[in-house]
């Protein structure tokens, strides 16, 4: 997904090649689905694991104290209001919905109790539809069939007692549940019917001002549950392939991709300010390097100025040979997330951007050679450092992060540099 600066025409085609790779989000996705008989547990045992990690074992450390958010009362320690303000930077864990009611959930607040971890990035709306029970009608309409949690807002409120930042991760536009619900709504082809990518599936209409209220009315309802920062993914349209038909887009009314992205990035973040909660969005990693807009119509300064955190997914794995001028860039982490992150910095200092603005996805799951392991993380995070940030999130599909531990700080400290390293000058050229 990410390469060395090129005309824009050349671009194009690279990012298509890019963009086809395996995506670790459908990954996810398959590992969701594969493990949900064995992930799955009863009511009885969410309660249990409920009891078992509630309030009553927070370290002295992190007592909470309660403080008003949204519309309800959630336990909020001075190290979560700092992290919902932002004034903390976040080090986050990728939590797939079949680990939010495991014994996994318990697992994962222990490591964030023990180490730098004080985020969790939990699956509240995916590809597959709700993962809790809601109550406004518009999303039970919209819910789908998969299986839910009962207890949702329970669990959050036990992950903030313990001082730890809960992100809902929202899928937005790749959503083939309210595609299916909404047909109305969804992206076409010039005959009118209903356009389908390279997996047969439907992608809701970006331009549909329905689809924007649907979302934004789950993370409404997400933030009532005491989550404290929405972030939503697969922010972007399909991926044009020639071998598919065109895609039509009711209700575009000239607007660019680009700029209905950012439209419906900045409604969302003056709505969900006014609730004490912050925006962020997900998007691939070439965006940082790119100058132009991905076909997909994720183009860096439109997202940027739209959101509080951008994460741009700065994968090794995913770069092409030759990026940044590495001829093996999965073996390279550090040149290829400093590179990256230091580029994305300098755009954001051009629109006037100085804060922890960016907080990228590092790399714990292993595509080709070599394996990723503590080493890889420990590199990775040294180049989020030196391109001048603190913040990053892990994102391993199954949720699994035991062989990363070694990688991980017993106690949080501020590691960026001051001033940033400067990145090697010729490696975008």
């Amino acid at each position: 997904m990410h390469f060395q600066k090129l005309t824009l025409a050349i671009v194009a085609a690279a990012a298509s090649s890019a963009l086809a790779c395996t995506s670790v989000r459908d990954v996810s996705a398959r590992d969701a689905t594969a493990n949900q008989q064995s992930a799955g547990q009863s009511q009885s045992g969410e309660s249990n694991l409920a009891v078992a990690v509630n309030a009553d074992t927070v370290p002295p450390a992190k007592a909470a104290d309660t403080t008003k958010r949204g519309a309800g009362i959630h336990p909020t320690p001075p190290v979560l209001d700092s992290l919902i303000k932002g004034t903390l930077p976040a080090r986050g864990l990728y939590v797939f919905r079949y680990a939010v009611n495991t014994r996994r959930l318990k697992h994962l607040i222990g490591i964030a109790d023990s180490t730098e971890i004080n985020a969790f990035v939990i699956d509240v709306k995916d590809e597959f539809g709700l993962n809790f029970k809601p109550s406004d009608p518009l999303l039970k309409k919209n819910a789908g069939s998969q299986a839910r949690l009962t207890n949702l807002g329970a669990l959050v409120d036990t992950i903030r007692a313990h001082g730890i930042l809960p992100i809902a991760r929202i899928v937005v536009f790749k959503d083939s549940v309210a595609a299916r619900m909404n047909p109305e709504h969804t992206i076409r082809k010039a005959d009118g019917t209903v356009w389908h990518d390279k997996k047969g599936q439907t992608w809701v209409n970006p331009y549909a001002n329905a689809i924007w209220e649907y979302n934004f009315r789950v993370a409404e309802e997400a933030i009532k549950m005491g989550f404290g920062e929405v972030q939503f993914d697969y922010i972007r349209f399909p991926e044009p392939y020639k071998s598919l038909p065109q895609q039509v887009f009711p209700e575009q009314n000239g607007r660019t991709k680009p700029q209905v992205l950012s439209e419906f990035l900045t409604a969302a973040s003056e709505r969900f300010a006014k609730m004490g909660v912050r925006t962020t969005a997900d998007i691939f990693g070439l965006v940082t390097t790119v100058g132009g807009a991905l076909e997909v119509g994720q183009r860096w300064e439109p997202i940027s100025q739209s959101v509080d955190v951008v994460l741009p997914m700065v994968y090794p794995s995913h770069y092409p040979r030759g990026s940044f001028q590495l001829p093996h860039p999965n073996a390279a982490p550090y040149d290829v997330i400093h590179i990256s992150i230091s580029r994305a910095r300098e755009r954001d200092q051009k629109l006037g951007i100085k804060t922890e603005h960016v907080r990228p996805w590092l790399q714990a799951f292993s595509i080709g050679t070599p394996p990723y392991g503590a080493h890889e993380i420990e590199e990775q995070k040294r180049g989020v450092y030196d391109a001048g940030y603190d913040g990053w999130v892990l994102w391993e599909p199954g949720s699994r992060y035991d062989k990363f531990l070694p990688a991980l700080e017993k106690t949080y400290v501020s590691r960026k540099k001051v001033p940033p390293v400067p990145r090697p000058a010729n490696r975008l050229e």
